[in-house]
C-alpha cells in the first residue's frame, strides 16, 4: 500500500476557511479534520505562517495560539529547506516576468519557505492560488511549484483525497435554525 500524500497548507487556506466557508461556528468539523489528519502525520503548515497568523486578533489567531497542535507548524530552519529557499528566491529574482515589487514581496513573505519545505520534505502544497503563466504583479505559488516540480492542490482537492466529508449532525432537526445546526466530521 502506498504511503498517503502529505500536505502543507498555505496561509490562505486557513484564513479563507476561517473567514468564509469553514468558520469555527459554522463548520468545526473542518478544524477537527485538520487536527486529526495532522495527528496522522498527513497535514501540516510552517512556522513562518504561524508567525503571520499570531499577529492577528481573531478566532484564527486564538486557534493558532491555543488549539493547534504544537507540531502542526513545521520549522523552516532545516538546512535542506534553507538551501531550497535560496534556489527558489534566486530563480524568482532571475525571472524578468515578475515586477521588482513582486520579487521583493515574495522574498519577504512565507510563500517561498512553504514551497521550499514542500520540496525538501516531499509535501503537496495546498493553496487557493492558481497558476498564471502571464502574471507579473505577484509571484504565484503554483508558478513556482511548477518550476520546482512541487505538486499543489486546492482545499477541496485535499479534502476529497483525504476522504473528508462534512454532514449535518442527525440531532439537528430544525431546518433553517443556524444556531442549532451542528456539522460533524464523518
Amino acid at each position: 500500500m502506498a504511503e498517503p500524500r502529505k500536505y502543507l497548507l498555505d496561509a490562505n487556506i486557513l484564513i479563507e476557511a476561517h473567514r468564509r466557508y469553514y468558520g469555527f461556528d459554522l463548520c468545526p468539523g473542518f478544524w477537527d479534520a485538520i487536527v486529526r489528519h495532522h495527528q496522522a502525520d498527513v497535514v501540516f503548515c510552517i512556522d513562518r505562517i504561524e508567525e503571520e497568523l499570531k499577529r492577528g486578533k481573531d478566532e484564527l489567531t486564538e486557534w493558532t495560539r491555543a488549539e493547534s497542535p504544537k507540531t502542526f507548524f513545521r520549522p523552516t530552519s532545516d538546512p535542506a529547506i534553507v538551501e531550497q529557499f535560496g534556489e527558489i528566491v534566486s530563480w524568482v529574482q532571475s525571472e524578468s516576468q515578475f515586477r521588482e515589487e513582486a520579487k521583493a514581496e515574495f522574498a519577504a513573505v512565507a510563500d517561498g519557505w512553504l514551497i521550499a519545505c514542500a520540496k525538501a520534505g516531499g509535501f503537496v502544497v495546498v493553496t487557493h492560488e492558481a497558476y498564471n503563466r502571464d502574471i507579473r504583479k505577484k509571484v504565484q505559488i503554483p508558478n513556482v511549484c511548477r518550476q520546482f516540480q512541487v505538486e499543489y492542490v486546492n482545499t477541496f482537492e485535499m479534502l476529497r483525497e483525504l476522504g473528508i466529508r462534512f454532514i449535518e449532525h442527525p440531532d439537528c432537526k430544525q431546518v433553517g435554525n443556524a444556531a442549532k445546526k451542528v456539522l460533524s466530521l464523518h
